[in-house]
């Protein structure tokens, strides 16, 4: 009878341990997927500003606005016809 009591007490404690290892996990589980949630968020956020600040970078790069200042801000201009050396190797 003592030896009965003694494994009941046992699986006891074993199916109580494997109840709180289950209930531990699932809710690292949710923990983690919460996180990678916020994450893949974050990284669609992060590519929209990636597209925004290639399209911008396009319009600041375009020839025809880089043209306009090296006009009006450093007084370039095209050289004319006569004023164009070649250079061979």
């Amino acid at each position: 009878m003592n030896m009965l009591v003694l494994v009941i007490g046992v699986l006891l404690f074993l199916v109580m341990s494997s109840a709180i290892s289950v209930i531990y996990t699932k809710h690292e589980s949710r923990k983690l997927f919460v996180e990678l949630q916020q994450v893949n968020r974050e990284i669609d956020e992060l590519d929209i500003d990636w597209g925004r600040l290639q399209l911008e970078q396009s319009a600041w790069s375009s020839h025809g606005r880089v043209e306009k200042i090296a006009r009006k801000r450093l007084d370039m201009r095209l050289p004319a016809a006569d004023e164009v050396i070649y250079i061979k190797k």
